[in-house]
């Protein structure tokens, strides 16, 4: 009997580490603060109506032109090196996979970003997703420079990834197989568990709950707090939990609570169909 599969899907910015993932060693490159680098990026989307995802691109592509500092998969990938994520996020995927197996469960860890997947793949943590869904860009097979954006991704998009994760699709070229009728699903909404940190997260977190699935709200600070409550309170998330992800933290209970639900659901389900299939 195949093991149940529960696929377990992060946010990355605020939600796994401390702030914007380009905070940390990107802009500083560029000698900008933060708040220098994302007022310019909003005054341009502003000025000429982009989209704010393909506007931080642009503002990543235009500002290493200005300053000659080669945008390249190298120095992104360097740049998430020094990525700091909350307390237990780097023992947090092998622990809860563990734990799945020893209750016959096979978790399956997902990312799915608005940030860059340069550097999330330069982080500390990449090697423990099955799949990273982010925003990517083209470069020149000769200089190795970024010379177009490959994938965006915003905050409606994010929720065509639930339905690649479902169908086991994690190609994001291959769109004939992704709209192909299927019969079964690889992984049920209900099987999914949603961890992101605010407003921008909603659009996943509803449909994860509309399908029986599990969102969950981190509160990255104090701030947060207000925001993680309203999506509460208009239930759009299930849960609200602490940037803490150390083992006997809240959010490692939680977690470990809804996997055993999950477990225990599908072996009534079993039960029940076997117990159909004899008489």
């Amino acid at each position: 009997m195949r093991k149940p599969i529960i696929a377990i899907i992060y946010d990355f910015d605020k939600t796994l580490c401390t702030t914007d993932m380009q905070n940390y060693s990107f802009i500083p490159s560029l000698g900008m603060t933060p708040e220098e680098f994302w007022k310019e990026t909003g005054k341009f989307c502003d000025q000429f109506g982009v989209e704010k995802i393909l506007g931080y691109m642009y503002l990543m592509f235009s500002k290493c032109r200005e300053k000659n500092i080669p945008l390249t998969k190298k120095f992104l990938a360097e740049c998430g090196e020094k990525i700091e994520f909350f307390p237990g996020v780097e023992t947090w995927f092998k622990r809860i996979k563990d734990f799945g197996a020893e209750h016959n469960v096979k978790i399956e860890h997902y990312l799915c970003s608005s940030g860059n997947k340069e550097i999330i793949n330069g982080s500390k943590i990449a090697k423990y997703f099955k799949a990273i869904f982010g925003c990517e860009f083209v470069y020149d097979p000769i200089s190795k420079n970024a010379i177009w954006p490959k994938n965006a991704v915003n905050y409606t998009q994010k929720t065509q990834y639930l339905f690649r994760i479902s169908k086991g699709i994690l190609d994001i070229s291959d769109d004939d197989n992704l709209n192909a009728r299927t019969k079964k699903r690889r992984i049920e909404y209900h099987h999914m568990i949603y961890l992101g940190d605010g407003i921008t997260d909603v659009p996943c977190m509803e449909i994860i709950n509309s399908y029986g699935g599990f969102s969950i709200a981190i509160e990255s600070s104090k701030s947060s707090q207000n925001t993680s409550k309203k999506l509460l309170d208009d239930k759009r998330v299930k849960y609200i939990c602490r940037g803490d992800y150390k083992d006997g933290s809240k959010l490692d209970k939680l977690v470990k609570n809804i996997i055993l639900l999950i477990e225990n659901e599908s072996r009534i389900a079993k039960f029940d169909k076997s117990h159909k299939e004899d008489k």
